[in-house]
């Protein structure tokens, strides 16, 4: 889990990196790190324990905000299970809707992809686009983590921050055992809703902020006679067109506003 690919090592940053935090240099030997986290479980139950880890990454860690997005059936569909505030919201759904960044790279390559500058450079340069709708929410830096096996990621942890620089020692010490503990918590709740859980899947209730795009790939696939991956895509490039979310192109071709035609 803590291979970083080739393309996106980690730049130094201006200045000097500050001195790890004397508890998390314990944590990294194995001394406080099920401390730290166990701290920000107390009281916590089901479907709210990985909510609860991704806040520990935001209080813990030297980051802006934090969101977690699941991989759907196959690799265009993501959704949104958390996020720490409405910037984090808005950067995953600006990914789903581009179908690029750091958290399509992550699941693409199953390994962790820090974008550590969007403003110039070669992560500017990777994802130009995304880079750009970033810069604009004021952020300048993300680091998307896979969440699953080295082989199969089910989706990411995707943390960001308004300024440029790389994760520090302490914070890399935090954030990818951080990722395997909400792997865990995820795979825990799956587990027990394939048993027959009385709340339902949490992956579909998760899933339930992106049915309008599901409704109107499915209708842009009747209305074009074409496969759900080409339809999706042309949803995108109209969400982009015209400055939408592809939730908010899906609803309008829901409600009939739009219609596709070849």
């Amino acid at each position: 889990m803590d291979s970083v690919h080739p393309e996106d090592g980690d730049r130094p940053a201006d200045g000097p990196e500050p001195l790890p935090d004397p508890d998390v240099s314990d944590a990294r030997t194995g001394g406080r790190l099920g401390e730290l986290f166990a701290g920000a479980l107390v009281g916590a139950t089901g479907k709210d324990v990985p909510a609860a880890l991704c806040r520990a990454c935001v209080d813990l860690m030297d980051i802006t905000g934090a969101s977690v997005s699941l991989a759907g059936e196959d690799a265009d569909t993501r959704t949104l299970w958390w996020s720490s505030d409405t910037v984090a919201g808005r950067l995953a759904e600006a990914q789903y809707s581009l179908g690029d960044g750091p958290c399509l790279s992550a699941l693409t390559f199953v390994a962790p992809v820090l974008a550590v500058d969007l403003t110039r450079g070669a992560d500017a340069a990777r994802w130009p686009v995304f880079a750009q709708q970033a810069v604009e929410l004021g952020v300048r830096a993300v680091f998307s983590l896979p969440l699953g096996s080295s082989a199969v990621a089910i989706g990411t942890l995707d943390l960001y921050r308004d300024s440029a620089g790389p994760l520090s020692e302490r914070d890399r010490a935090l954030a990818f055992p951080a990722a395997d503990a909400i792997t865990t918590a995820l795979l825990a709740l799956q587990a027990q809703d394939t048993g027959g859980g009385p709340a339902g899947s949490w992956l579909n209730e998760a899933e339930t902020d992106h049915e309008e795009v599901h409704q109107a790939t499915g209708m842009i696939m009747v209305h074009l006679g074409v496969d759900p991956h080409y339809a999706l895509a042309r949803l995108r490039a109209h969400a982009f067109a015209n400055g939408q979310t592809v939730t908010e192109a899906a609803f309008d071709v829901i409600t009939g506003r739009i219609r596709f035609h070849d």
